[in-house]
Order: C-alpha cells, then sequence, then structure tokens
C-alpha cells in the first residue's frame, strides 16, 4: 500500500483533485472530516477547545462555533499553535487507526487529504507528497469568486499558510493548477497512473 500525503494551499485546486482520485479509485482520508469528527459536542478535544479559548467559541447547540474560533487564531501563531496542539493528536490516531484499515484490506493507494501538511506534520512521514498549487493572483480570484471575499480578506487567508514556494522542493509530485478544469483532470490523472504504478511495486 502507498501512503501518500496531498496537500495545497487555499483555493489550489486541491479539493477537486482529491474528489478526481476518489473517483478514480483511490482511497481517501481527509483530514478537515477527521478534525470535524473529533471536535464532535461531548468529545474531550471539544471541551479542551472551550477551555483553552472561552465558551463563546460554542454554538447555542453546544457545537464548535467555526467562525468564532477561527476569528480568535486568524493571524495569531500562538493561539493556532494551541488549538493544533488540541485537535492534532486526535485527529494524527484516527488516522493512524484508518490507514491501519486500509492496509488490512489490501487497498492499494491511500491519499491523505490535508491541508496543512508541511505546517503541522513531518513529511517523511508519508512515502509520497503531492502538491497542487497555483499562482497567489489566481488564487485570490479564486477566492473573491468563490467565497464573495473582499481582496483584503482573500489576502489574509492566503498570507496565514506557509507559502507554497517553500513546499514545492519537499513535494515528489506538483501539479501546477494554472488552466482550464480539463487541463487539471488530465494532469490529475497522470498523477494517478503514476501513483498506481509505484503501489504496484511495492512488496
Amino acid at each position: 500500500m502507498l501512503n501518500v500525503g496531498l496537500t495545497g494551499n487555499i483555493a489550489s485546486g486541491k479539493s477537486t483533485v482529491v474528489d478526481l482520485l476518489r473517483r478514480w479509485g483511490a482511497t481517501i482520508i481527509d483530514a478537515d472530516a477527521l478534525a470535524r469528527e473529533a471536535q464532535a459536542p461531548g468529545s474531550e478535544v471539544l471541551a479542551a477547545i472551550a477551555r483553552r479559548f472561552g465558551a463563546d467559541v460554542l454554538a447555542s447547540d453546544g457545537s464548535l462555533d467555526r467562525a468564532a474560533l477561527r476569528a480568535k487564531v486568524m493571524g495569531d501563531d500562538a493561539a493556532l499553535a494551541a488549538l493544533n496542539a488540541i485537535v492534532h493528536p486526535a485527529v494524527r490516531q484516527r488516522r493512524a487507526e484508518l490507514i491501519r484499515a486500509a492496509r488490512s484490506r489490501g487497498d492499494l493507494l491511500v491519499v491523505n487529504d490535508i491541508p496543512l501538511l508541511f505546517e503541522v506534520l513531518d513529511p517523511a512521514e508519508f512515502d509520497v507528497v503531492v502538491l497542487v498549487d497555483a499562482p497567489v493572483a489566481l488564487r485570490r480570484t479564486r477566492l473573491r469568486a468563490m467565497r464573495g471575499l473582499a481582496n483584503d480578506e482573500a489576502d489574509r487567508m492566503i498570507a496565514a499558510q506557509m507559502p507554497a514556494e517553500r513546499k514545492r522542493g519537499r513535494s515528489h509530485y506538483v501539479i501546477d493548477n494554472d488552466g482550464t478544469l480539463e487541463q487539471l483532470e488530465v494532469d490529475a490523472r497522470r498523477l494517478y497512473e503514476a501513483l498506481a504504478a509505484r503501489a504496484k511495486q511495492l512488496p
């Protein structure tokens, strides 16, 4: 089984690539979904978040108010590090369980969709690291179009992540998503076939 870490900065097109790989047969482990699972009402993780950041990060139904929490950690490195220290151990444990299950099923290709792979994990944990990238100006345009953000808000979200330039040299494969959706699908298919071939060569 080939254990792949796939990442990409906001509005790079990472989610589109993940959806294509899933369609073609890869097993997908979604880090954001694992984080939401870990932060479910009644969980120890959610209780720890409320203790650290205040009860006002909880919605009236006891669930996490993600917008309120985001407002507290955006641009505050210490707060973000504290949040990661609460959430990521639970996510890491659950991801390890899912990888073990995939291995026992005989799955060929597991793709871990992790937006902050380089920021919070050691890339060496994965057999292969894939980066989906696009120019900052194009990502800003996509954020404005997809989410209705103002330029300064889009720039703030882009600036909150490690620049992709620092990730490219540490990735085994890079998909440059600066063209059409059709071209992205062609590049993603080429990636899938390369990964599947590597997986089949493993003992």
